[in-house]
C-alpha cells in the first residue's frame, strides 16, 4: 500500500491563530465549569473489543481497545476497569510472570508493570526503543520478551525495569505473537516473515517455516505433550510435532481459515478463534475441527484463554467476553462492569425508557434513567446502530450502517426492517416532523422521505447537492434542514420536495450535527469549524465559538431549560446559556473525551455517548450559574483530525504541531497491520494538511498513527462505503 499525500503550510494562517491565541487571552474570559456537574459513568450497555487475556492465579484480566484494562474475581460474573497509572488505554497483550507481577504492552506507549494485582501501573520503557507493543511472554526463568510492530524483539531480565533488543537471525521485525515452551525455547510470529525459533533467551534467532504456506502468524499455542500450533491469515492453522522444525496443514472441517486466537483447554481440547468465523474445536490434536458457535453472538474472535479451573473465554470485536463452561458447547455473556462500546445513539421513548445504539452491540434499553441496561435486539439483523429516534405514535426507529432501518412498536423489545424503497443502507440520521413524516439522511444516497411510519421509503433530493447527509433537524414551523458532508447546510420548506443550499457565512461545510433551540434558533455542528448559529432560518450564519477550544462537533442538543450541549471529538461537552455565545467545559468525571452523542432526559439527567467508554450521565437540571475564570492555554500537544469522516475514498488529515520535526503517518487495521505508510519528512510548528487517499481500503475501522518528533498520537479513522 502507499500514501498518496500532499502537505500544504499557511504560515500566515498559523500566525493569526497564534495571535488571535493571544487576543484572547488578554481580552476575553470564559466560565468555568460548575462544581456541581460531574458525570458519573452508567451501569452499562456492557460490551466492547477484547484485544487480549492473562490470568494471575483465579483472577481473569482481559485489555480492550480504547478501554484500558478490565479485572474479574468471580470468573468473569463481573469486571472492573483498572486502569490506575495506564497513559494510554489500547492494551494489545498481557502476561503475567511466575511471580505474579502483571505486564501489559500498549499499541503507542510500551509497556505497564503492576506488581499489585492491577490495582496500579507503572510505565517500564527504559531501552524499549519502539512503544508498539503486540506481544509479550515470560519464561520461567523470569525473561521478559516484548514483540513490536516493525521494531522486532526485546528482552528484560530484570522484570521490565530495563529493555535491549535482540534480533540477530529475525529478519521480519513485526512481531504479532510469542511464545515460550518449558524447556525455555522462544517462539515468535511475525507478520510476513513465518515463525523464528531462539534456543538461547531470545539472543538469536532461526527460521522454521518448512512447511508453513502461510506466512502471516497470528497466534501460537502448545499442548501438554509438546506438540505446537500456529494459527496463520488465510492459511488456517499448522502443527509442529518437532519443535518447529516441520509444520502440517490441520485444516479438515476447519471453514473459516484466517486464525486470530488458539489456545488448549485443560481436557486436551484444542480451540481457534477465527475473523469472522466464530470459534473452532478439535478433539484430536487438530487433526478434524467442529465449529461451537451456539450463543456466540460475535464471529470475530480475537481472543482465547483458559482459566486456572478449567473455564474457557473469548474475547470478540464487539460483543465484549463470552464464557463456556463445557468445552465451548455452549456460550454466555459475561460483560457486567465492561464499559467498552462506543455509543453513537439516544432516544426517550413516550413511557419515559431511554434507549442508545452503539458500535455492533446493538441496542441497549434502560427503564431507570440509565443506572442499568437491558439489550434489546430481537428481529434486527445489524447491530451497528448508528441513529435512534421516536415518532409521535411511540413508534421506534434505529437506522443502521449497512442494514437499513428497523421499527419497533413494543418499546425495543422486538424490531422489524423497513426499507422498502430504501436503496441506501448507510443511515447517518433520521427525524420526524411534526405532522409524523419520516426523513432518513444516507451515506452516499441523500434523503429518503416516509409517510407511512417507515413501511415505504423514496428520495428526495431534488436541489441537494451533496448526498452525504450525516444531520437531519425540523423547525418548529415545518422546515426540514439537512447537514451534509462537505457540502454545507440544505433547506425544505416543502416537506423535502426540494432543497436549497443555505451557506450564507458557513466557512466549514462539513456538518456533523444540527438542532434547533426553543426560540427557533438553528445551529450547527461541524468536524473542524466548531460551531454556527442562525437566527433567520438558516439565511445566515454566524460563527459562535466563544470558550470552545476543541472546534471537532459530533453532537448538539438543547435542554428544557435552553442550555446549549455540543459533544466533541477529544474535548468532552460544552455547554452555553446564552444561545451559544459564550461555552464553557463540563467535564469533571468524565474519563472518555469523544462524545458522539448527547441527549437531555425529562427528568433533566443528560446522557453522553463516547467513543469506547459506554454512557456517561449528569445531574444538568438544577445547575447554579457558573463562575468567571481567566482562560488558559491549551497543552502543547500534537492534535490531529479527519475531515470528511467516515471516509468514502479520500480525506483530509489536519496536524497542529507544537514543535518542529520529522513526522510520520501509519495507518493499521483492526488486526494491527500496517496497511498505508507516509513520511512527511521535517515540518514546521504549525498547522499542516494531509491528504489521503483511502480508496483501495476496504471497510472498516483503522487505527492513524501520527509520529511528530518524539510525540505519538493515534485515532479512530472509519472507511465507510
Amino acid at each position: 500500500f502507499r500514501l498518496s499525500m500532499k502537505t500544504i503550510v499557511d504560515v500566515s494562517y498559523r500566525k493569526a491563530r497564534v495571535m488571535a491565541l493571544y487576543l484572547v487571552l488578554f481580552l476575553f474570559v470564559d466560565f468555568a465549569q460548575a462544581q456541581d456537574i460531574t458525570w458519573q459513568q452508567t451501569n452499562g450497555p456492557y460490551g466492547g473489543f477484547i484485544r487480549c487475556f492473562a490470568s494471575n492465579g483465579t483472577t481473569l484480566f482481559a485489555g480492550t481497545d480504547g478501554g484500558g484494562i478490565f479485572r474479574s474475581s468471580d470468573n468473569g460474573v463481573s469486571w472492573t476497569s483498572v486502569n490506575a497509572g495506564l497513559t494510554i488505554f489500547y492494551v494489545r497483550t498481557l502476561t503475567v510472570s511466575s511471580s505474579g507481577t502483571l505486564f501489559a504492552g500498549t499499541d503507542g506507549d510500551g509497556v505497564f508493570r503492576s506488581t499489585n494485582n492491577g490495582a496500579n501501573w507503572t510505565r517500564v520503557n527504559a531501552g524499549l526503543t519502539n512503544p508498539n507493543v503486540l506481544a509479550l511472554t515470560v519464561s520461567s526463568n523470569g525473561t521478559i520478551l516484548a514483540g513490536t510492530r516493525s521494531g522486532g524483539v526485546f528482552r528484560s531480565s530484570d522484570n521490565g525495569a530495563n529493555w535491549a533488543p535482540v534480533n540477530a537471525g529475525l529478519i521480519n521485525t513485526y512481531v504479532h505473537t510469542l511464545m515460550v515452551i518449558g524447556n525455555g525455547t522462544f517462539f515468535v510470529g511475525t507478520d510476513g516473515g513465518g515463525i523464528f525459533r531462539s534456543s538461547d533467551n531470545g539472543t538469536n534467532w532461526t527460521s522454521v517455516n518448512a512447511g508453513l504456506t502461510s506466512s502471516t502468524v497470528f497466534a501460537l499455542t502448545v499442548s501438554s505433550s509438546g506438540t505446537l500450533f500456529a494459527g496463520t491469515d488465510g492459511g488456517g492453522v499448522f502443527r509442529s510435532s518437532d519443535n518447529g522444525a516441520n509444520w502440517v496443514p490441520v485444516n479438515v472441517e476447519l471453514s473459516n481459515s484466517y486464525i486470530i486466537a488458539l489456545t488448549v483447554s485443560g481436557k486436551g481440547s484444542l480451540f481457534a478463534g477465527t475473523y469472522d468465523g466464530g470459534v473452532f474445536r478439535s478433539s484430536d490434536n487438530g487433526a478434524n475441527w467442529t465449529q461451537v458457535n451456539a450463543w456466540l453472538p460475535n464471529s470475530s474472535v480475537n481472543a482465547l484463554t483458559v482459566s486456572g479451573n478449567g473455564i474457557l473465554f473469548a474475547g470478540t470485536y464487539f460483543s465484549g467476553i463470552l464464557r463456556s463452561s463445557d468445552d465451548g458447547m455452549n456460550w454466555t455473556s459475561m460483560n457486567a462492569g465492561l464499559t467498552n462500546l462506543s455509543v453513537f445513539a439516544f432516544t426517550v421513548s413516550s413511557n419515559g425508557t431511554i434507549l442508545a445504539g452503539t458500535s455492533d452491540g446493538g441496542v441497549f434499553r434502560s427503564s431507570d434513567n440509565g443506572a442499568n441496561w437491558t439489550l434489546v435486539n430481537t428481529g434486527r439483523t445489524n447491530s451497528y446502530v448508528s441513529v435512534l429516534t421516536v415518532s409521535g405514535n411511540g413508534v421506534l426507529f434505529a437506522g443502521t450502517y449497512g442494514g437499513g432501518v428497523f421499527r419497533s412498536s413494543d418499546n425495543g423489545t422486538s424490531w422489524t426492517p423497513v426499507n422498502a424503497g430504501l436503496t441506501n443502507y448507510g443511515i447517518s440520521t433520521i427525524t420526524v416532523s411534526g405532522n409524523g413524516i419520516l426523513f432518513a439522511g444516507t451515506v452516499g444516497g441523500g434523503v429518503f422521505r416516509s409517510s407511512d411510519n417507515g413501511a415505504n421509503w423514496i428520495p428526495v433530493n431534488s436541489g441537494i447537492q451533496n448526498l452525504y447527509v450525516y444531520a437531519l433537524t425540523v423547525s418548529g414551523n415545518g422546515t426540514v434542514f439537512a447537514g451534509t458532508r462537505n457540502g454545507g447546510v440544505f433547506r425544505s420548506l416543502d416537506n423535502g420536495a426540494n432543497w436549497t443550499p443555505i451557506n450564507s457565512g458557513l466557512t466549514n461545510y462539513y456538518i456533523n450535527a444540527l438542532t434547533v433551540s426553543s426560540n427557533g434558533m438553528l445551529f450547527a455542528g461541524t468536524y473542524g469549524g466548531g460551531i454556527f448559529r442562525s437566527s433567520d432560518n438558516g439565511a445566515n450564519w454566524t460563527s459562535v465559538n466563544v470558550g470552545l477550544t476543541y472546534p471537532h462537533i459530533l453532537a448538539l442538543t438543547v435542554s428544557g431549560n435552553g442550555t446549549l450541549l455540543a459533544g466533541t471529538d477529544g474535548g468532552g461537552v460544552f455547554r452555553s446559556q446564552d444561545n451559544g455565545a459564550n461555552w464553557t467545559p463540563m467535564n469533571a468525571g468524565l474519563t472518555n473525551s469523544s462524545i458522539f452523542a448527547l441527549m437531555v432526559s425529562g427528568s433533566g439527567t443528560l446522557f453522553a455517548g463516547t467513543r469506547g467508554g459506554g454512557v456517561f450521565k449528569a445531574n444538568i437540571g438544577g445547575a447554579s450559574p457558573v463562575s468567571v475564570r481567566t482562560l488558559t492555554p491549551l497543552p502543547a500537544t500534537v492534535t490531529i483530525s479527519f475531515a470528511p469522516h467516515p471516509v468514502l475514498d479520500r480525506t483530509r488529515l489536519t496536524l497542529d504541531i507544537p514543535r518542529a520535526g520529522m513526522v510520520e503517518v501509519s495507518i493499521f487495521d483492526v488486526l494491527g497491520r500496517l496497511v498505508q505508510h507516509g513520511a512527511l519528512g521535517e515540518l514546521a510548528a504549525g498547522t499542516h494538511d494531509v491528504e489521503q487517499d483511502l480508496h483501495t481500503l476496504p471497510n472498516g475501522t483503522y487505527s492513524v498513527v501520527v509520529q511528530a518528533g518524539s510525540e505519538r498520537v493515534a485515532k479512530l479513522l472509519q472507511v465507510l462505503r
